[in-house]
């Protein structure tokens, strides 16, 4: 993973709807996913809602290494990676707050689509964990290892 930090964290997502998070297989190949995001400081943190058996959480409890960069709902990416940590954190009061704050009615629809299919599947509602991805800094910054 080459460094892309800066000072400036993750300001260059200011402004954006969607973030690429791409994860580490065990063998050092990239997964990408794009997902909402908020944040309360760029420069410091960004936060991201997802499942708790996703396959990205799966991969971050065992490697927290991330690469993010702004993205299309479809995954297109629109800026340079930028390399992060993450972690789960317990904040879902501050995090939900600031996605209502950045994504107000398509936050409700959203939901309120999921909750409808839901019913319909007769599902339970998936559990939700919440990742604080903070962007590394040279001293931390570890290469990727690819299995041979």
């Amino acid at each position: 993973m080459e460094e892309t930090t800066d000072r400036k964290g993750f300001s260059g997502l200011e402004g954006a709807g969607y973030l690429a998070i791409t994860t580490f297989r065990r063998d050092g190949t990239e997964a990408s996913t794009p997902v909402w995001f908020v944040s309360d400081d760029l420069r410091e943190r960004l936060f991201v809602a997802t499942g708790a058996k996703t396959w990205k959480v799966r991969r971050i409890r065992r490697d927290p290494r991330v690469r993010v960069a702004a993205c299309t709902s479809r995954g297109k990416l629109k800026g340079e990676p930028i390399d992060g940590v993450a972690r789960i954190v317990d904040e879902e009061r501050f995090v939900r707050r600031l996605q209502e704050e950045k994504y107000g009615w398509q936050l409700w629809l959203a939901e309120s689509v999921s909750a409808a299919m839901r019913r319909l599947r007769r599902k339970p509602a998936e559990e939700a964990v919440f990742l604080e991805i903070t962007p590394l800094t040279a001293a931390e910054h570890v290469p990727v290892s690819r299995a041979a």
